[in-house]
């Protein structure tokens, strides 16, 4: 064996696919966030009640319109809003507290630099990255192992996600959160030892992304159909309880985060659903408003933002759009509403499935002042993979459903023969990809209902991240010939 062979043996068993994926991804999205001039997402006009519950607040002289605002103040007295928690719960607060208490320790206790938060997302991040990875190529470390390890880190190490690090949305979560569920899923029943841990870790980071956002609380469905493998590996009947406990646990998330909205959030929402999704694109809709209840008068509203920047036909935060609006169109009116006009739902579904793979937030700046970059500017950088889905992914709900039915049916056919052959892989890998295909049907429906096409990159976020990570387990299992079949060769133990 010649020196040059020895050698690459060595790298190999050192530098596994898993590793050589969060030293690139480390690499990549570490340059962004803290290399100056550091990279992130503006503020869209929803940040100020995040900020309020966390005790943060702009800082006197800094520009925040169209740029990213670096540092902001730490408040040093009593915070009612924040106090009394009026601002509704959400597990955002941990990794936003958790940067606070670095910032405290290692840099200002009246200043707060924004790359302690991206700090805080950047860490797990990399894991996720490596979990992924290791459940997606081990047992093998051929070329195809690493070619699929670049291709995980072009895919979400890509600038149009990572740049919410450097920000207060909640989209970090539920990238990081939903990588570490699918990884500790898919390597469940393929190892021996730890199992325990990964299903407790599936569980934790499911509650982490239930509880971002009430919008989740819907989709606490998705992530119940994913974990139902669980029960054909977790035998005993103690391993079973833990099993139904953490059920239990998420359902009590869902619920919770059902009744998070503050009274004020829910007429936001409500307004936008009926502005930016009712009145969408239809004619005249002052006959279908009064048939329902409604006065035909707010249709002027159409188009309209509950916060509106310019003159507006009724002010939206008023006691007479309260009690004859928001009132009355919460999701069970506009359900309604929808289920007497199929057609406008069915054009407001494939408006959105065109923008589903679109997750660039191109409405703010990527660039802090002083950068030499434009007001708005928009990062370019490692946007490869979102660029070209977003270019020529199909735009129509419709095929997303087809798409859906497909690949239920393909991994159907692996859970099946798993099932005759007394295996558990491919039955845990069928419930674990309906749950995230589940996400792609139902997030778009859940976002028209709610919130209307307002905002659609952020709240349609999870559905391409769900396909995505449906889409690279199809891929891998193809590279690794286990899609319908597993032998012993590929279940693994820890290492």
């Amino acid at each position: 064996m010649s020196s040059i062979q020895l050698v690459s043996r060595r790298g190999l068993r050192w530098l596994s696919p898993a590793i050589f994926a969060m030293l690139l991804a480390a690499i990549v999205v570490g340059g962004l966030l803290f290399i100056a001039p550091i990279h992130g997402l503006a503020d869209n006009g929803g940040f100020a009640q995040t900020l309020a519950n966390n005790g943060l607040y702009p800082l006197t002289g800094y520009q925040t319109v169209g740029y990213l605002n670096p540092r902001l103040g730490l408040m040093r007295y009593y915070d009612e809003v924040r106090a009394t928690g009026l601002g509704g719960f959400s597990s955002q607060r941990l990794f936003v507290g958790l940067a606070i208490g670095l910032n405290k320790l290692f840099f200002s206790a009246s200043q707060f630099d924004l790359r302690f938060l991206g700090l805080v997302y950047y860490l797990p991040f990399v894991g996720a990255v490596g979990l992924l990875t290791r459940a997606l190529t081990q047992p093998y470390r051929r070329i195809r192992s690493y070619v699929l390890a670049v291709v995980i880190v072009l895919v979400f190490a890509d600038t149009s996600l990572t740049l919410t690090f450097n920000s207060f949305y909640v989209a970090p979560i539920l990238l990081i959160a939903a990588m570490t569920m699918v990884g500790s899923l898919l390597l469940l029943p393929r190892t021996t030892t730890h199992r325990g841990r990964l299903m407790s870790l599936y569980f934790f980071s499911a509650a982490l992304l239930i509880t971002s956002q009430p919008q989740n609380a819907t989709l606490t469905v998705s992530y119940l159909i994913m974990a139902v493998g669980g029960f054909f590996v977790f035998r005993h009947p103690a391993q079973r309880l833990g099993l139904v406990l953490g059920f239990t646990g998420l359902v009590v998330c869902g619920v919770t985060m059902a009744w998070a909205l503050t009274p004020q959030q829910r007429s936001i929402n409500r307004y936008q659903a009926f502005t930016h999704g009712v009145l969408h694109d239809t004619k005249d809709p002052s006959r279908s408003l009064t048939r329902q209840g409604v006065s035909q008068q707010f249709a002027l509203m159409r188009a309209n933002d509950y916060y509106p920047v310019s003159f507006t036909e009724l002010s939206p935060d008023t006691r007479y759009v309260r009690q004859h609006l928001t009132r009355y169109v919460g999701t069970g009116w506009v359900l309604t509403y929808y289920v007497h006009h199929w057609r406008q739902l069915r054009q407001l579904l494939d408006q959105a499935a065109a923008n589903l793979m679109v997750t660039q937030d191109k409405s703010v700046g990527n660039y802090p002042p002083h950068s030499g970059h434009a007001q708005g500017a928009q990062v370019k950088f490692f946007t490869l993979a979102s660029t070209t889905a977003g270019a020529f992914f199909p735009r129509r709900f419709a095929f997303d459903a087809l798409l859906v039915i497909a690949l239920v049916l393909v991994f159907g056919v692996g859970a099946y023969n798993d099932l005759r052959q007394q295996r558990t892989y491919g039955v845990v890998r069928f419930f674990l990809v309906a749950g995230l295909l589940l996400n792609l049907l139902l997030v778009p429906l859940l976002v028209i209902l709610t919130t209307g096409m307002t905002n659609l990159t952020q709240n349609l976020l999870l559905a391409p991240i769900s396909l995505n990570l449906a889409l690279l387990i199809l891929v891998a299992d193809l590279l690794n010939h286990r899609l319908w079949h597993v032998d012993d060769r590929q279940v693994i133990d820890d290492d």
